[in-house]
């Protein structure tokens, strides 16, 4: 009996330890950002009609993009040629790619002209953080690190050091890719836009992090993409015919 309740203590003990861990991670990632794009990815693949989009999943230049790492492939197109459902549609072909594959690190977000105040740099770079390392079961010790720092304080990380933890954690992974819808939408006037690409590129060149971006035809960000891979997003005979 002795020996039935001290085996019943202690799994009750692991289990409150089980749920203070969840919530201490849950705490760090929601003070990194509590931005989740997750929702977001959610809605907008229900928009899509059954086969659209199969088009991009089949074309040579994402096959290629899939296949090789450091590759950056970036689809312009004009408003409303449906980029925000195919970036979700590319988002849903990843997570089904890497399901098995705890190496491979996915992270995307969707920039909205109407949420800038929470899509400044620092947050754009936190959330890339805050999703791969939410993949790891326990919380990489640079996270962890970084939260102890600040949270005595009561301050906020800078960019250099979520931009530093960022890179370490990207180490961890055997590949990575980041996807980036509306670039346009991203805030310009405090140089957000401009400062996200550099570090993203930075991601790629160190640590051979894959781009998928896209955004509307605007010469100063098709400038930022010269030498990468472009595929153009326009209505597609084939997604046409799966409205009619």
């Amino acid at each position: 009996m002795r020996s039935y309740i001290s085996e019943t203590a202690e799994k009750d003990i692991h289990s409150v330890k089980l749920r203070q861990d969840d919530q201490g991670r849950q705490e760090i990632m929601n003070w990194l950002t509590p931005v989740d794009y997750g929702p977001r990815q959610s809605d907008y693949l229900k928009m899509r009609q059954p086969g659209t989009g199969q088009w991009l999943l089949d074309s040579a230049e994402y096959q290629a993009w899939l296949k090789t790492k450091k590759q950056t492939l970036f689809c312009p197109g004009i408003p409303g040629a449906g980029k925000t459902v195919l970036t979700a549609i590319v988002v849903n072909d990843l997570t089904k790619r890497v399901s098995s594959d705890p190496t491979i690190g996915i992270a995307y977000v969707y920039c909205n002209f109407w949420q800038q105040g929470t899509q400044k740099i620092d947050d754009l770079m936190a959330s890339l953080l805050k999703q791969l390392a939410q993949c790891w079961s326990s919380l990489p010790r640079s996270v962890n690190v970084l939260y102890d720092q600040h949270r005595a304080k009561c301050t906020r990380p800078s960019l250099d050091e979520i931009s530093g933890v960022l890179q370490s954690v990207a180490t961890m992974y055997s590949r990575s890719f980041i996807i980036v819808d509306a670039l346009d939408e991203c805030q310009v006037s405090d140089g957000s836009q401009a400062r996200f690409l550099s570090e993203l590129f930075t991601l790629q060149t160190q640590h051979g992090v894959n781009i998928f971006a896209t955004s509307r035809l605007i010469p100063q960000i098709m400038d930022q993409f010269n030498g990468s891979v472009s595929l153009e997003i326009r209505a597609h005979n084939n997604d046409v015919r799966q409205y009619l």
